[in-house]
């Protein structure tokens, strides 16, 4: 399907995109390990060494457009092209609306949104230019089932996946797959960076990946055979697939239920 096998990943020195990152390794692909973290992307390209792939790593921060101008001109020079660019880099957030700082939802926006549409914008005529190629976006079930004090969070992730849906559709025909991966809870490290308004939040947060028995590489897994099969959604888990059909079978009899919940505090009363 690859033939070069060339793949960068935005967030790869830890978590899901250091597990999606191996699993490529173990298949022999050349491999760009982007992160913020010099210390954390340098262990992730020597893991992605060890398993039989082929790392580079680049430090960058993915809110800029520069940033992804000279990622360009890196894989461009080394490589020619690439063939799977994964849009992984994120951050978590709670907080009910009015209690959101504006430079935090700035924060959030630029990191879970704008990154996704800058690296999008900036690796898709490469990917003309050279016949084909796919595109992965790290979304969340919280871009679909909308949970409640996560307003900046939600609106970040279902934005990218109401983009990779239009993007699926507007590159079909020049060979450029799509695909838009919508976890739930899994163990990882996302709570390095959480920010939320108040401590009940940070501790419902922390309950909610600690009851989770999936790992990244479980969803690493999951995403990689969807990317196979050139799949558009990817929902790992049975939690969030559930969620997805009883939102679509009824949409408003679901969002009666959430309010009904967390009027009832269900979140707090199960994982605070």
């Amino acid at each position: 399907m690859f033939e070069k096998k060339r793949m960068m990943i935005t967030g790869a020195g830890s978590g899901l995109g250091r597990a999606l990152a191996l699993i490529y390794a173990r298949q022999g692909w050349h491999i760009c390990v982007v992160d913020m973290d010099a210390q954390r992307a340098a262990e992730t390209v020597r893991l992605i060494d060890d398993a039989g792939g082929d790392g580079l790593m680049q430090v960058h921060d993915v809110t800029t457009s520069e940033a992804f101008e000279d990622l360009l001109l890196f894989v461009k020079s080394r490589w020619g092209g690439v063939d799977v660019l994964v849009n992984n880099a994120g951050v978590a957030a709670a907080g009910d609306l009015c209690s959101i700082p504006e430079e935090r939802w700035e924060w959030i926006m630029d990191v879970n949104l704008k990154a996704v549409i800058q690296g999008c914008r900036c690796f898709i005529p490469l990917m003309k230019e050279q016949g084909g190629g796919h595109i992965v976006n790290i979304a969340s079930c919280a871009g679909i089932v909308s949970f409640p004090e996560m307003s900046s969070y939600n609106v970040t992730k279902a934005a990218v996946i109401a983009l990779s849906e239009t993007l699926h559709a507007e590159l079909a025909p020049k060979g450029i797959g799509v695909t838009v991966a919508a976890p739930t809870f899994f163990k990882t490290n996302l709570m390095d960076r959480f920010h939320s308004t108040d401590e009940r939040q940070r501790k419902i947060a922390m309950g909610l990946f600690a009851k989770s028995n999936v790992t990244a590489d479980d969803v690493a897994r999951k995403i990689e055979r969807a990317v196979r099969r050139k799949r558009l959604y990817v929902i790992p888990q049975w939690d969030g697939r559930v969620m997805w059909w009883l939102k679509r079978l009824s949409p408003e009899l679901f969002h009666r239920a959430m309010a009904f919940f967390n009027k009832k505090n269900g979140f707090e009363r199960i994982f605070g």
